[in-house]
């Protein structure tokens, strides 16, 4: 088998193992969207093992492969790499004051990751904690990190790089409390924020820039949508069934046809942000578009897709700012909500329902169960008929001054 290249494995998303090449029996080895490892087929004495190198992507095909190398070697050498794996991790048990920074790290998004809803909040850990913290502190024995290797991370990009730097001390912050809780450090959290770095480096809502994704003014929304259907594709279709759901783009593009039934779509729980399902009340042109996407792949089990696969995260984005529009996507849901507040006389509960928001802290929703399905089904009819309209004076359920 050839050698495939970075991008050729990232497109592989059937479940099961798949021979990558370059290395005699290194597998990638796919068990759910999110959960996706490495593995090294050996024989050693006549006995054929499986070692795990380690989780995909955070470690990459390049890394696996000297991985595997390096196990060959071992078995070459008439050495059983698990047994070695075995007795390294025993020993880094028995003095964890050895084990890295970098290893304890990944060792804790791997751990981690299984709570993730999407696969991109492991790869954000792993190319923040690579980009700033490994090269500082990676190689450092974990319970040797202090505030002063903290701010020496921090400090660079407090400034320019705020919201970044923000979520970076927050990962390092819980990597090292793990490390406590598994006893690998003693004493006070090097990164911890209230009442420690936060005495020397400034406020963030004082240093960052608040910004929003980039949204279509909803008075334009007319002239959009025919535009987008002139394009007459299957990312404009996808796109116009998004804004016509006010939906995030994660949920439609792994949306699947047997989540539509009776003129709603169930959004499973684990896709919604707030991890409850969520019924979205479909109207006649929604519907129609499911219709006509099902025609240019009729087999697939998704809404949108091309030879029984999901169009690509940047399918929809990539539409918009082909069309030379600085906007974003999931600005549309905030043109809907404008729309919503400026236009209509909704109660604004309906149109957070509509987004799958929450109505309140947790005291308002243990007693607010409903959904307003037949509220949001007015209230989305009226968005489809304003995004449809030519006149953005439309006139449907409009406040009066």
């Amino acid at each position: 088998m050839k050698a495939l290249k970075h991008t050729e494995v990232k497109n592989i998303t059937e479940m099961g193992r798949h021979s990558v090449g370059g290395i005699e029996g290194l597998h990638l080895w796919i068990k759910s969207n999110t959960s996706k490892y490495w593995i090294l087929r050996y024989t050693l004495s006549g006995r054929r093992s499986d070692i795990s190198l380690g989780p995909y992507p955070e470690l990459t095909l390049k890394e696996a492969r000297e991985k595997a190398v390096d196990a060959k070697k071992l078995v070459s050498q008439g050495k059983d790499p698990i047994a070695i794996k075995k007795s390294l991790k025993t020993s880094l048990q028995l003095q964890p004051q050895k084990i890295s920074f970098k290893d304890f790290a990944l060792q804790c998004i791997d751990d981690k990751k299984s709570e993730w809803k999407n696969k991109k909040h492991a790869e954000q850990w792993v190319y923040t904690l690579k980009e700033f913290a490994f090269p500082k502190i990676g190689n450092k024995a974990i319970n040797e990190i202090t505030t002063t290797d903290i701010l020496g991370i921090l400090r660079p990009i407090w400034q320019n790089k705020t919201h970044t730097a923000m979520r970076l001390r927050g990962r390092i912050e819980w990597i090292l409390s793990s490390a406590t809780v598994h006893g690998y450090r003693e004493g006070p959290n090097p990164a911890l924020w209230r009442g420690h770095l936060i005495t020397t480096l400034p406020s963030p809502d004082k240093i960052a820039k608040t910004v929003h994704h980039a949204a279509l003014p909803y008075e334009d929304m007319g002239d959009f949508i025919k535009r987008i259907r002139h394009l007459d594709c299957l990312s404009s279709l996808a796109l116009e069934f998004t804004i016509l759901t006010a939906s995030r783009t994660e949920e439609v593009l792994a949306a699947k046809r047997d989540e539509i039934q009776a003129g709603m779509w169930i959004v499973p729980a684990e896709r919604i942000k707030t991890k409850k399902e969520h019924r979205v009340p479909l109207t006649p042109r929604a519907i129609e578009i499911l219709n006509i996407a099902k025609q240019s792949d009729p087999n697939s089990e998704y809404l949108f897709s091309r030879n029984n696969k999901r169009l690509s995260n940047m399918s929809m984005l990539s539409l918009v700012r082909g069309m030379g529009y600085k906007i974003t996507v999931h600005g549309f849901r905030a043109t809907f909500r404008t729309w919503s507040e400026e236009e209509t006389t909704y109660d604004p509960s309906i149109a957070k329902r509509a987004l799958a928001h929450t109505l309140g802290d947790k005291v308002d929703e243990a007693y607010n169960r409903g959904d307003l399905f037949k509220k949001r089904l007015m209230l989305m009819e009226d968005w489809a008929k304003f995004c449809n309209s030519e006149s953005q004076t439309n006139g449907f359920n409009i406040k009066v001054a």
